[in-house]
């Protein structure tokens, strides 16, 4: 499968898994803003946002792309912020925006300038605080990286996100995609592939440990080659994830192996990677708001990645069937898991060290807590939590004095025979 660039100039086609993609992008671009900006006492917000393959900005049916829907996000979560603010008798925010649109097709880069202004000059007459700066590139991403990281350094920008949704599967070097994280301990990316560009690079470098992957799956090298049929397969499709798993995890603390539905098969990946778990604890949530959109193969409650497809493999759509049964996979696994360090565990301790191994929306983590006969939530007074909803982060979970099971320090000695 080689895919082909976008026409931009007689129009490009807005195929349905992109659809997906913007979908959840515009959602999360939003939910973004709103979680940045909810202290009282806040008045500014900095951020740069970097498109790294652009487009022009609209498809062929007038859709926008990302670009178009970056600011347009901008302006309306600021106006709706704003409103909220003035009700409860707070002062206005503002936001600084640094927005750097790259795209190495000249002819699409200049209708995206066209495609832009119309909604730039509305934001200066009638958006007073929104502050947006843009600027446009005309390269490869590659090659235009240094010069959007310096000018991040230079602005001295923390809060960073790219999107790089790439046409194809090898423009974006994984060590690129590592230092972008290590920008700031803010940056995210979204990160679109194709599973093929995943094959590709894997069999370059390891094909003996390629084949030992897939070999339990009965898949051969051929089918691995012509791949179409692999895409319909959900057993094929949870080992592909623990492989997009384990290639991207060194590059933050958060990965989102999920892949995006599509009627011809799951054939492309919208990866999300982050430094800190809320982003990933709200990226988990707007996925569940898009049922269907993503699927995750495996386990969903904790350690979803370990998993017997024989046995506990499952197709997760983050659909309410999904969530039903995580919740109560998740009230089994979480007691086991503060079992393992200790009795109890700060919530925001508890959140770090659960959300890159769940894809468990955050209200049903919170219920198999409640719901858990082996658990209790202490508030910082030493009350308690009764309610789902009330939990805080400065909260304490704690394992019951008498509870149901009792964990092993090791497994029992074999006696002689």
């Amino acid at each position: 499968m080689v895919a082909k660039p976008y026409d931009w100039e007689k129009g490009a086609v807005l195929d349905e898994h992109s659809r997906r993609k913007h979908k959840i992008l515009r959602e999360y671009f939003r939910q973004y803003i709103a979680t940045r900006c909810q202290l009282p006492q806040q008045t500014k917000f900095r951020l740069v946002v970097v498109d790294g393959f652009a487009g022009a900005g609209r498809y062929a049916c007038g859709s926008p792309g990302s670009p178009i829907i970056i600011i347009e996000e901008l302006q309306t979560t600021l106006a709706a912020l704003n409103i909220r603010r003035a009700a409860e008798g707070l002062a206005k925010l503002e936001i600084q925006c640094l927005l750097l649109l790259n795209d190495a097709d000249r002819g699409a880069l200049e209708t995206l300038r066209s495609n832009c202004a119309p909604l730039l000059a509305a934001i200066k007459d009638q958006a007073a605080g929104l502050h947006l700066e843009v600027r446009f590139f005309n390269d490869e991403f590659e090659k235009s990286y240094p010069e959007i990281k310096s000018l991040i350094a230079q602005g001295r920008f923390r809060n960073v996100l790219f999107n790089l949704d790439q046409c194809g599967h090898s423009q974006i070097t994984r060590d690129t995609v590592r230092d972008i994280m290590q920008l700031t301990g803010s940056a995210e990316i979204f990160y679109t592939f194709a599973i093929q560009a995943l094959i590709t690079f894997l069999h370059r470098r390891d094909p003996k440990q390629l084949a030992a992957r897939v070999q339990h799956l009965g898949i051969s090298a051929d089918e691995l080659s012509s791949f179409d049929r692999l895409m319909n397969n959900s057993t094929w499709l949870g080992e592909a994830e623990r492989m997009v798993f384990e290639t991207f995890r060194t590059c933050a603390p958060y990965v989102s192996p999920f892949s995006i539905h599509n009627p011809d098969g799951w054939r492309y990946w919208l990866i999300h990677l982050a430094n800190n778990y809320r982003a990933r604890q709200v990226y988990n949530n707007v996925l569940h708001d898009n049922a269907t959109s993503q699927a995750h193969f495996g386990r969903s409650g904790l350690n979803m990645l370990s998993y017997d497809p024989s046995q506990d493999g499952a197709l997760y759509l983050f659909d309410m069937s999904g969530r039903d049964a995580a919740k109560a996979q998740l009230i089994e696994d979480i007691p086991r898991m503060l079992s393992e360090s200790g009795d109890a565990l700060n919530v925001g301790e508890f959140y770090e060290s659960i959300y890159n191994a769940t894809p468990a929306h955050t209200d049903d983590v919170h219920t198999a807590i409640i719901q858990c006969e082996d658990l209790e939530v202490l508030t910082t007074a030493g009350g308690m939590r009764r309610r789902p909803n009330t939990i805080e982060i400065g909260d304490t979970i704690r394992l019951k004095a008498q509870r149901s099971f009792f964990p092993m320090f090791t497994p029992p000695e074999k006696k002689d025979e």
